[in-house]
């Protein structure tokens, strides 16, 4: 069986490492990895490939930036040859970037298989571009592997087969748990003992000058008790200069490897984000989460784990913040199946298909 990766943002390569890992272990298995280039910064991507010890892609479309229009089409056109060359049995994509959406729109016109790793994830809001990708996505997949009951319970809502469904758990944390113990290693000089760790990236909060500038405010404002250490997305990093945001206070830094940053993950006192993977790394970690959002399509990491929804709320992040730095911070646990075992979930029922097609004669899983 040939199965085809297909890569193209830096949450798909430590979504997509342990599937790869899992499946060299399995004798049948044939994979190629297609990255599509979405990312093409070496801090965001080049780097990932090394840390998280995956195979140099085999293809790379090199699509580089754009609109969504414009990007999801060029992947679609540089995409087809590819698959129509090398005729993959079943192509995985993951999460819910352009590059997962395309991919999956080629491969249902050329009725080449699909499955879609993180299946099931809902926000409700059509405002965001990633929730049609999702939904689009999970309606073409043929093989749906969710990450947790939420995820089974919004297909099934929306009327996919349940023998489509399989819930294998989050491939992130594989990602993390295998990686944890080399954040020991990274050095903990020139950080303060306590800090907050940001992220930013969304249009929705980046887009917009008034907007950025009331969160750099409201960072600026937590910056005065506690030290604000902010890895800064292009994106984000090109719109304050743009709108002459104020952030001279806080600690920017370029986007770090994926080790280092899970390594400030572990230690931060709180993390403020408006990632949907950052919020389950802490839940995992069991670090305070503060998501500058008014929704997620990780309902579990606020329901089971340490995420808390600020929305635009100052006074609620404040508030919130006090109740942490007073050693009050939101318990959680880490949701079933969060064990580091979901890559190996995805390549065991993938052989099993295979075997039981080998059996019937009839086409590749």
């Amino acid at each position: 069986m040939h199965v085809l990766h297909v890569v193209g943002a830096r949450p798909n390569f430590m979504k997509a490492a342990p599937v790869i890992r899992a499946l060299n272990q399995r004798k049948q298995i044939r994979q190629s990895l297609v990255h599509t280039g979405q990312h093409y910064d070496a801090n965001m991507s080049d780097v990932f490939f090394s840390q998280l010890d995956m195979p140099a892609p085999d293809v790379n479309l090199e699509v580089g930036s754009g609109s969504h229009a414009r990007q999801t089409a060029e992947i679609m056109t540089r995409f087809e040859p590819v698959l129509l060359e090398r005729r993959p049995d079943i192509v995985l994509v993951y999460g819910d970037v352009n590059s997962t959406v395309a991919a999956a729109l080629v491969c249902s016109k050329l009725l080449i298989r699909v499955g879609h790793v993180e299946a099931g994830l809902r926000s409700f809001d059509p405002t965001m571009p990633e929730e049609i990708n999702r939904i689009v996505t999970d309606r073409l997949a043929n093989f749906l592997f969710t990450p947790s009951e939420d995820g089974d319970e919004n297909l099934q809502r929306e009327g996919v087969e349940p023998g489509k469904i399989f819930r294998v758990g989050n491939v992130m944390i594989d990602s993390l748990i295998r990686l944890l113990p080399a954040t020991m290693r990274c050095p903990e000089k020139g950080f303060p003992e306590r800090f907050a760790l940001v992220t930013l990236h969304r249009p929705s909060n980046v887009d917009d000058s008034a907007t950025l500038k009331s969160i750099l405010d409201s960072l600026l404002k937590v910056s005065e008790g506690l030290d604000v250490i902010f890895p800064v997305h292009p994106r984000t990093r090109q719109r304050i200069s743009q709108f002459g945001t104020e952030a001279a206070k806080l600690h920017l830094r370029d986007p770090l490897p994926y080790i280092e940053f899970l390594a400030l993950q572990r230690r931060a006192t709180v993390v403020i984000t408006d990632s949907g993977g950052i919020q389950e790394e802490t839940t995992y970690l069991g670090v305070p989460c503060l998501t500058l959002r008014s929704n997620t399509e990780r309902p579990v990491t606020v329901t089971v784990g340490t995420n808390t929804l600020i929305g635009s709320d100052n006074k609620k992040l404040y508030s919130e913040l006090s109740n942490i730095l007073g050693g009050k911070a939101k318990s959680g646990t880490i949701p079933p199946l969060w064990d580091g075992h979901a890559g190996e979930r995805i390549a065991e029922i993938l052989c099993q298909l295979y075997t039981k097609s080998k059996d019937r004669g009839t086409a590749v899983v």
